[in-house]
């Protein structure tokens, strides 16, 4: 595979927005510190990020990474309507890429009338305009890109909010070892040698195959997500997934079913030096037993040292396999012609 052979499937150039991760992690960060957020904190008992699609992932990853410090509850909140308990004294966070999430506004409105705190994201659109018709504050973004290859701006600078804003403490050390190994990595896997490149190799791996993806549950969830987004955006292939410990309560048995079917099916085990104990064991039992079902399995290991590293590191690898099964499908991995005509039919009612 060469570049010249990848930009002929990728004339929009997605591998560059890719590539570029750390670098639009690093403008995310500078974002972050220099936005002026004007928040009265005190008296806050939970935080909701309403978001969906590219605009949600940024707070599932949030959400895991920051699930064992934050010491109020914090929800994803991927619908039209709040849950019952937001009111004054519920954070929300409204995320929209565009600013112009259909689901995401509603929301909007619906927390403006509940007297909630709110802070948006966004980078345009009407998010902005509530935004600054309430005077609430707003971290603006680069538009002009996917959602999805927007991960950065989604996730970062809301990080260094809620650092800013006391929720928890500051990640400069924990960030500074990510962007070094997001450096390392980005180098590595935008080399298209299938011999050195292991997203490459993986690809390969679920080229002509339905994946499934598993990983635990507490820290490394909203990887998995990841993971199956951009496979479903990027490559146009569905991927399935779940969790441990759950999957061994009730997936684990319909394995057995299907037996033709289930033999082509590509699994990716997610994997981490954290995981609760007990889940890896689970983990080494799952895979024994899958492995009577279909040949294909891999494990895949978070790198790093810190826990931000170790699930960027995954989630950096999972948008290269996206990428790169796209190319081999021979699928242009950036345009999305099905929600794009979804979201065009939904105008005319």
């Amino acid at each position: 595979m060469t570049l010249d052979e990848m930009h002929a499937v990728d004339p929009s150039n997605m591998y560059r927005l890719i590539k570029e991760f750390p670098a639009q992690a690093r403008e995310a960060i500078r974002i972050g510190k220099e936005t002026s957020i004007t928040l009265p904190v005190r008296g806050i008992r939970d935080i909701v990020l309403c978001g969906l699609g590219g605009s949600a992932i940024g707070g599932d990853l949030l959400k895991s990474y920051l699930g064992a410090e934050l010491k109020v509850p914090f929800l994803v909140n991927r619908h039209y309507v709040l849950p019952g308990f937001v009111g004054p004294t519920t954070l929300v966070i409204i995320s929209s890429y565009s600013g112009n999430t259909e689901e995401t506004n509603a929301a909007h409105r619906e927390a403006l009338k509940r007297k909630a705190r709110i802070l948006c994201i966004s980078s345009n659109g009407m998010t902005e305009k509530l935004a600054r018709r309430s005077r609430a504050p707003l971290i603006k973004i680069p538009g002009g890109q996917p959602p999805r290859s927007a991960l950065a701006y989604s996730f970062f600078p809301l990080l260094i909010a809620l650092s800013r804003l006391g929720f928890i403490k500051d990640k400069t050390r924990e960030i500074k070892e990510a962007l070094a190994l997001l450096d390392q990595k980005s180098a590595e896997y935008s080399n298209p040698d299938p011999a050195v490149n292991r997203a490459l190799q993986l690809a390969s791996d679920f080229n002509g195959r339905i994946g499934i993806i598993y990983s635990s549950t507490e820290r490394f969830d909203a990887v998995n997500t990841r993971w199956r987004g951009q496979l479903a955006e990027n490559a146009k292939t569905l991927c399935f997934g779940n969790v441990l410990p759950e999957m061994n309560h009730n997936e684990l048995v319909g394995w057995k079913a299907l037996k033709d079917q289930m033999h082509d099916m590509q699994v990716v085990f997610l994997r981490d030096r954290g995981d609760y104990p007990r889940v890896k064991v689970r983990m080494d039992i799952t895979k024994e037993v899958i492995s009577q079902y279909t040949p294909h399995i891999a494990e895949v290991w978070s790198e790093g040292t810190t826990l931000l590293a170790r699930v960027l590191s995954l989630v950096t690898l999972g948008d290269w396999v996206s990428y790169y099964l796209a190319i081999l499908h021979r699928e242009d991995p950036w345009p999305v012609a099905v929600i794009d005509h979804l979201k065009s039919e939904l105008a005319k009612l």
